[in-house]
């Protein structure tokens, strides 16, 4: 990747947008210390206490995946493939949020479990528990990595600030507010970076759309480009899959991104299940990622739209798209549209939401990386049965240790043009072996505790062998194929392996399965309460839940 220093490419911000910038690091910190008064216990630290209502941990649902990675990596791929990116969100995000708030946070909730791994620890014993505590602790501070390097990029490009300065800088505002506050500070300033980053890409999207003439103007430009009509519809998305045939592209898009991978995302990746657990009540839990649904839904006319724009007005982007080597990557669709379009005052605000992103997702990374290794990790296998206050300590300790190894691995990410490429690979390691695991476990139980860590381990090693194989030339998939190829044969494989080592080795006693196994589960614990504040018949899951499937299905229609 060519790093973006030239004088050419930087914005010209003035005094007022610095004073935007630090008014919102104050109100950011500021968060932080009012948090740290309710700060008395690890489960305070780490999950809130359980004591968050749903509007609040619905927004830092969707704020918490809302980071640098998907502002940058939506807006590039939006400028790269065009429309065929909504897939990210409308196959691959909303049905699988809607599943997890109606289907699964029954069981995380009603089981009491503090953690995804802790949740598979009473499911199927030590050795998955193990194994996906610490791929998950790895997982975390690789995507933390990723999004301090692309923020570094960010101030790079707009501001002129060294890479490394930035990288610190950054990283120390997240570790102050995060380190006092824990969770809720996390939670409540997502909530805040949600608000500011809607502030900063609405006008963007805006201006850019009058820009080209409205609508029919940017329909007008983009059929006359080198990508033709094709970058306007969403389907087939050959060249997103980068299979060639139309079938199997969308087949790709559908098994492999809507099922495996955002299944896979959603429903157990710590990160975003993290904040339905700091709910107050069951119920809550149940509509926060439904919630967190309505918003995503609409997020990519404020994404993926600019990035379709950039493609268009933005002279190097223009270029790069045509075959023209332009010193620029995709990655840089989001920040070179501000630098043409948006004067002073204005431009603070989105570089303000910009930072306001970064911020929410290494936020989210982190807190999760905390939860994970004190509790999974070094409660579970190093000191036991120590007081609460110890684990509180250890902890803040951890959330120190997670910003420092990110910063780290912040650089792993420098050799991808796009990198929502990186994170799609991670997501088929990590993600998509684990929902084949959970989803077996959920709704099998003679599901042995030898086959939770077998599958896992194979799933895993499936998925990193068909990225070996792309990234070698022996498999040809460009783009995000392998990605979405990886996670199809990581689910295959775990699956297949899981129920072979069950059928030879011992189930898992019912009487350990009750609220862990749906067919063992009382139907009350999983149904809605509408007694006391879940009262309404407008706070009902399942009710939500349809809204935003129909709605998500006329928004396919429409632009599909």
């Amino acid at each position: 990747m060519v790093p973006l220093a030239e004088a050419d490419l930087r914005l010209d911000a003035g005094p007022l947008d610095y004073a935007l910038l630090a008014l919102y690091f104050v109100f950011v910190l500021g968060i932080g210390f009012l948090a740290r008064r309710s700060v008395t216990s690890s489960l305070d630290f780490l999950l809130s206490g359980r004591s968050l209502p749903a509007w609040v941990t619905g927004l830092a649902f969707v704020s918490a995946n809302l980071g640098a990675i998907e502002l940058l990596g939506m807006s590039a791929n939006g400028a790269q493939y065009g429309m065929a990116t909504v897939h990210y969100y409308w196959i691959g995000a909303i049905p699988a949020m809607v599943f997890l708030g109606l289907v699964m946070m029954p069981f995380y909730y009603g089981s009491k479990v503090r953690s995804v791994p802790e949740f598979l620890r009473r499911r199927f014993g030590t050795g998955a528990h193990l194994v996906n505590a610490i791929s998950f602790a790895v997982a975390q501070v690789l995507i933390a990595g990723v999004n301090l390097y692309a923020l570094a990029l960010l101030l790079n490009l707009l501001l002129g600030w060294p890479i490394p300065l930035s990288v610190v800088a950054a990283a120390a505002i997240v570790l102050v507010y995060t380190t006092l506050g824990g969770l809720s500070a996390a939670i409540y300033n997502e909530v805040l970076q949600f608000f500011v980053i809607l502030a900063a890409l609405l006008p963007l999207t805006i201006v850019g759309l009058h820009k080209v003439g409205g609508w029919q103007g940017l329909v007008d430009k983009v059929t006359a480009g080198p990508g033709g009509a094709d970058q306007l519809s969403a389907w087939p998305a050959t060249e997103l899959t980068g299979i060639s045939n139309p079938v199997l592209s969308v087949l790709g898009i559908v098994f492999g991104l809507g099922f495996v991978l955002s299944f896979g995302y959603w429903t157990t990746n710590f990160a975003e299940v993290q904040r339905a657990l700091s709910a107050k009540s069951m119920s809550a839990a149940k509509r926060t990622p439904i919630i967190g649904a309505f918003p995503k839904a609409l997020i990519p006319f404020v994404v993926i739209i600019p990035g379709i724009i950039a493609a268009v007005v933005v002279p190097e982007m223009a270029a790069l798209k045509g075959g023209e080597a332009t010193g620029v990557t995709y990655n840089n669709a989001l920040p070179l549209l501000m630098r043409d379009l948006l004067p002073n005052g204005m431009l603070g605000i989105a570089i303000t939401g910009l930072l306001a992103s970064f911020m929410a997702g290494v936020a989210a990374n982190v807190s999760s990386f905390n939860t994970v290794f004190t509790y999974d990790l070094w409660q579970s296998y190093v000191r036991k049965e120590r007081p609460d206050g110890y684990y509180l300590k250890v902890g803040r300790i951890a959330t120190v240790v997670g910003v420092l190894i990110a910063i780290g691995t912040a650089f792993f990410a420098a050799g991808y043009g796009n990198i929502m490429d990186y994170l799609q690979a991670l997501f088929s390691f990590f993600n998509a072996p684990l929902f084949a695991t959970f989803i077996l476990g959920m709704f099998w139980r003679r599901m042995s505790a030898a086959a939770g860590w077998s599958g896992l381990v194979a799933g895993t090693l499936a998925a990193v062998g068909v990225f070996v194989l792309a990234e070698t030339g022996v498999l040809d998939l460009p783009g995000q194929g392998a990605s979405f190829l990886g996670a199809g044969v990581a689910f295959a494989v775990d699956i297949v392996v899981s129920v072979a080592v069950t059928l030879v080795t011992k189930p898992v006693p019912p009487e350990r399965l009750t609220g862990l196994v749906y067919g063992l589960t009382p139907k009350k614990d999983r149904e809605h309460d509408t007694s006391g504040e879940n009262a309404g018949w407008y706070r009902s899951p399942a009710l939500l839940g349809g809204a935003v499937l129909v709605l998500t299905l006329l928004l396919n229609i429409v632009f599909g």
